[in-house]
C-alpha cells in the first residue's frame, strides 16, 4: 500500500504541471494573437493616414479638441455690400454651387477664386474680399463655398462642417468656378487656415490659367510631383506660433516647392493661427497689415 500512495503522488503532479502548461500555452497564444493583430491594424491606419491628401489632413484638425478650441465664436459682425451679388454655377459632378461675386467694373479677364476659413463663408470673409476688390481696381473676385450653403458662428458646429466637406465635391466647386471665369481668364486664388489649402489645391486644378496663389497657414501641398504641376509663383503667409501648421510642416513645404522648382515666397510671422481674422483671439493687426500689404502687391504683379 505504501508503493502505491508513492505513485500516486508522483502521478498528481504530473497531470497539474500538464494542466498548467496548457493554460499558459493558450494564454500565450491568445496574448501573440492580440499583439499581431493591433500591429496589423496599426499599419493599416498608418498606411491610411499616408493616402490621405493634404485637405484630408487638415480636416482632421477639427477632431483636436485644441484646434477646435482656437477658434472662437466671432465677434457679431455684418456687411452689406452694395456691389456684391449671390450667384450660382453648374459644377462637373451635376450639381450647382454657391458664391458670392464681386464683378468688374470693366470687363476683364483677371479672377480671383476667394476660399473661406473654419467658421464658411460670412460676411467677415465678404469684407475682405471687397477690400482687396478696392485695393486692387479692376478685378472679378468670387468667394466660394466649400460648405455648400452652410456656415456657423458654433466652433463645434463649423468643426463638424469643415469635417464633412469631401475632396471630390470641393473640387467639383472649384472646377466649375474656373468653367465659370471662362477658358481666357487668368486665375488667382487666396484662402485662410481651411480655405489656406484649399488655395493651394485651386491653383493646381487651375492649371495654366493660374497666375497667382496665396495661402493663409493652410495646409501645403506634400505631394511634390503634384506640385511640379503647378504654374504659379505662391505667397505664403504662415504663423510661427501655430501649433498645427507649425515651423516644421511650413519648412517642409519651402523644400518641396525648391524640389518641385517653383517659386514660393514665404513670409512667417510671430504670431498664431488666425492671427488675420479679426475676430479670432490669434488676432495680430500688425502681422495682417503687413501680410496683406504684401498680398495686394504681389497680385498687382500679377493680374495686370
Amino acid at each position: 500500500m505504501a508503493n502505491i500512495k508513492h505513485s500516486q503522488n508522483k502521478i498528481v503532479p504530473n497531470i497539474v504541471n500538464n494542466q498548467t502548461l496548457q493554460i499558459v500555452m493558450k494564454k500565450l497564444f491568445l496574448f501573440t494573437l492580440i499583439i499581431s493583430s493591433s500591429i496589423m491594424a496599426f499599419g493599416q491606419s498608418k498606411m491610411a493616414c499616408c493616402k490621405q491628401s493634404a485637405t484630408q489632413q487638415f480636416a482632421m484638425l477639427a477632431s483636436d479638441k485644441k484646434f477646435v478650441m482656437s477658434h472662437p465664436k466671432p465677434l457679431p459682425f455684418h456687411f452689406q455690400s452694395s456691389i456684391g451679388k449671390a450667384i450660382s454655377y453648374p459644377t462637373p459632378d451635376g450639381r450647382t454651387a454657391d458664391a458670392y461675386e464681386l464683378k468688374a467694373k470693366t470687363p476683364t479677364n483677371n479672377y480671383i477664386l476667394v476660399v473661406h476659413e473654419y467658421f464658411g463663408l460670412n460676411d467677415y470673409v465678404k469684407k475682405e474680399s471687397e477690400d482687396i476688390y478696392n485695393d486692387l481696381g479692376n478685378v472679378n473676385i468670387i468667394d466660394l463655398d466649400l460648405y455648400d450653403g452652410k456656415s456657423s458662428t458654433d466652433r463645434a458646429e463649423a468643426a463638424k462642417l469643415m469635417q464633412a466637406v469631401k475632396d471630390d465635391r470641393a473640387e467639383a466647386i472649384i472646377k466649375g468656378a474656373i468653367a465659370y471665369a471662362g477658358p481666357k481668364a487668368h486665375i488667382a486664388t487666396l484662402g485662410w487656415c481651411f480655405g489656406g489649402g484649399w488655395s493651394l489645391q485651386a491653383s493646381l486644378l487651375a492649371g495654366k490659367q493660374a497666375v497667382a496663389c496665396v495661402m493663409f497657414y493652410g495646409m501645403p501641398e506634400k505631394d511634390v510631383n503634384k506640385l511640379k504641376t503647378l504654374h504659379t509663383d505662391v505667397l505664403g503667409n504662415f504663423a510661427n506660433l501655430d501649433q498645427w501648421i507649425n515651423t516644421k510642416v511650413v519648412a517642409q513645404f519651402a523644400d518641396d516647392m525648391k524640389a518641385a522648382g517653383k517659386k514660393l515666397y514665404l513670409h512667417q510671422y510671430d504670431a498664431g493661427h488666425g492671427f488675420a481674422n479679426p475676430s479670432s483671439q490669434s488676432s495680430n493687426p500688425t502681422a495682417a497689415a503687413d501680410a496683406y500689404k504684401n498680398t495686394i502687391a504681389f497680385y498687382k504683379e500679377r493680374l495686370k
